[in-house]
């Protein structure tokens, strides 16, 4: 998502690269992304530094940025001109994953997912999914694309999903498991909070502080608990906070791969060690317990 902004086109090299060595495979995108040059970019490396063919790639459609503004349009005819607009970007003629990246309430749904089948239909995806959906929008859509004979089948749901942020547990993870799709969770380290650098404020090389963002996004009290447990854990284990959250949240059911959104080669260097870190049982349920959503009517009944 950095890629264009806060990362330039040397360093994106050296992340993708050191993906890559490690076994790295998976490469999220998404044609808003810095206005398209993060597709560029990656179009570009994979034409000169790491093939094609040795990635798999998705991008997502549907969320136009102009500034600081936002624009919404998950139209089908939006949908497949900007699909259009990543397959250039990239230089490449299909997508291994191409997913609405939000639901647009003022487009009928099937309009939306008609989309999906007919990018599917012209070897334009291989692949379809949704991003950002809540639980029941996640039911309607997975169902609908299942009711009649042709139309693509979703493999996949991307959320934010970390440590900080488990709204996803009371109603997305429980359609996606009953659906057969997939979790792809992004922030996983709750925008860097969880690595525990905004203890003590924003430091200056951060995300939050080239965000305009201040130390009062940091400041709640159930916050600070997870990232101090996190932080007691990965002591208690000789590692570090990233691995421990990284680590938690791969072991959670449905989820298939956290996005790392590494704007260095040094964070992603370090994500990466999370892979050789395992967490005993009784801190992964510690750690649960701690950051437990709050659940209420009707949830806590199923």
């Amino acid at each position: 998502m950095t890629w264009g902004k806060s990362t330039d086109a040397d360093e994106a090299a050296a992340i993708l690269v050191a993906f890559h060595d490690a076994g790295g495979t998976f490469v999220d995108t998404a044609v808003s992304y810095a206005d398209g040059e993060a597709e560029r970019i990656l179009g570009a490396l994979m034409a000169d530094v790491v093939p094609r063919s040795e990635l798999v790639v998705g991008s997502k459609a549907g969320i136009t940025r102009i500034g600081d503004e936002q624009f919404i349009d998950a139209s089908r005819g939006a949908l497949l001109r900007r699909l259009d607009e990543s397959l250039t970007n990239l230089g490449v003629d299909y997508l291994d994953l191409w997913q609405v990246h939000i639901a647009d309430s003022s487009v009928p749904a099937e309009e939306t997912l008609s989309a999906l089948d007919a990018a599917v239909d012209a070897g334009k995806t291989r692949y379809v999914g949704i991003s950002n959906y809540a639980g029941w929008r996640t039911a309607q859509a997975a169902v609908w694309q299942r009711a009649a004979p042709g139309r693509a089948p979703l493999i996949s749901n991307q959320v934010r999903y970390s440590l900080l942020e488990r709204g996803v547990e009371r109603e997305v993870i429980p359609a996606c498991a009953e659906l057969g799709l997939g979790v792809l969770p992004y922030s996983p380290l709750g925008g860097g909070v969880l690595t525990g650098k905004y203890r003590n404020g924003v430091p200056a090389d951060s995300r939050g502080a080239a965000e305009g963002r201040n130390l009062a996004s940091y400041a709640d009290p159930r916050a600070a608990g997870i990232v101090e447990a996190v932080a007691t854990a990965a002591d208690g284990l000789a590692t570090s906070p990233i691995n421990v959250a990284l680590a938690w949240l791969r072991n959670r059911p449905g989820v298939c791969a956290p996005i790392i959104g590494a704007r260095t080669l040094g964070q992603l260097t370090a994500a990466v060690q999370s892979l050789s870190v395992e967490l005993p049982l009784e801190i992964q349920l510690a750690l649960d317990d701690v950051s437990a959503p709050a659940l209420g009517y009707p949830e806590d009944l199923n």
